[in-house]
Order: structure tokens, then sequence, then C-alpha cells
């Protein structure tokens, strides 16, 4: 899900954001996430340049701001045929969100406990289906 620009959000990001500052200033209320999203949410967003960074991993018992942002990429993270906008972009396919998270906790090796645990959370549920 869009959290709004980086250079004017990130460094005010907290566990729980409901909002972001727009590019005029104004504040914008984070849309809820879609019920269909129940495991693995993603806040992502967007440096100059066009450029889509995880920001925030979020699950049913954890909401983490990340350290070190992660600069997405379509094809790997998202599968094709999915675009980053202003509403949340649902990935059905649990091996890409697997992966995308494994890329983020790389990102952020100095506390990666959270983040661990939500990817133990998700690989149980995969072994569930």
């Amino acid at each position: 899900m869009y959290h709004g620009g980086y250079e004017r959000n990130f460094a005010n990001l907290k566990s729980g954001a409901k909002s972001f500052e727009g590019t005029d200033g104004t504040v914008h209320a984070l849309p809820e996430w879609p019920k269909s999203a129940d495991g693995l949410r993603i806040g992502y967003m967007e440096k100059a340049g066009k450029k889509f960074c995880a920001v925030r991993v979020v699950d049913g018992k954890s909401d983490v701001v990340l350290k070190n942002d992660m600069v997405l990429d379509p094809g790997t993270h998202l599968g094709f045929g999915h675009r980053f906008g202003p509403e949340p972009t649902l990935v059905e396919d649990d091996a890409l969100a697997l992966r995308m998270l494994e890329d983020i906790i790389k990102k952020n090796m100095e506390a990666p406990g959270d983040l661990l645990a939500i990817r133990q959370r998700l690989k149980d549920a995969m072994t569930k289906k």
C-alpha cells in the first residue's frame, strides 16, 4: 500500500500509521487494508525517480517500520502484470511475498527479530494451504 513520498514522510513513519503528507502539504488518510489482504502487508513509498521502496511490514501480530528501505522490483517482488498505484496492490503469490520479505530482511539484518517472526508465520501459513 502506498504511504506517500519518501523524502517527505519516511522520517516520521511510525508503527500503526494511518496517514501521510502529500506533495501539496495536505495530510491524506491511508485506506484500510483490503479484507482479502489477510497475510503479509507491505507499506511502500515513492522516492525521486519513480523508485518504490518498502518501508513497513505488517501482519496480524506485528507492524514493523524498516530502518533501511528496500527498492522494490515489480517483476521480482509483485509478479508481472502488477503495478504500483494509489490503491493497494494485491499479490496472491505466496512465493513472491516470501521472496520480498526475505529481501527486506537482508536489508535490515542489524535488527531482524520481528521480521524473522513475520517470515516464520508466513511460512507456517504457506504449509497449511
